[in-house]
């Protein structure tokens, strides 16, 4: 029928066009203070008076474990989901299943 109306670009559209449009016709319902509170439009620091000195998290330690659950995870799920019955497959999931553990293993070598 209208193929082109379903690809992704055009679905994209369709939906931000009318997001945008819902939020202009939505926004007179919003709700808004009379006389906002002092600092009710500051980002919440558990009662901190400055918070901009404290110690800042460094995520490049947390990449190695994202990856890490990543590749098991994903090696699980080869593992449980593809069918012995043809040789083919087998291969292809052992071939994979290698190159994850050879992955793994440059990962948490130290």
């Amino acid at each position: 029928m209208q193929a082109w109306l379903f690809s992704p670009p055009i679905v994209f559209v369709i939906i931000f066009a009318v997001t945008v449009l819902m939020n202009r016709l939505l926004k007179p319902l919003s709700f808004k203070q009379a006389h906002p509170q002092q600092g009710s439009r500051e980002s919440y620091a558990c009662g901190e008076a400055d918070y901009t000195c404290m110690a800042r998290p460094d995520y490049s330690t947390f990449f190695a474990y994202a990856f890490f659950f990543t590749l098991a995870h994903v090696a699980t799920l080869v593992m449980t989901t593809v069918p012995a019955e043809t040789l083919q497959t087998l291969v292809m999931a052992s071939i994979y299943l290698a190159t994850v553990a050879i992955s793994l293993y440059i990962l948490l070598r130290r």
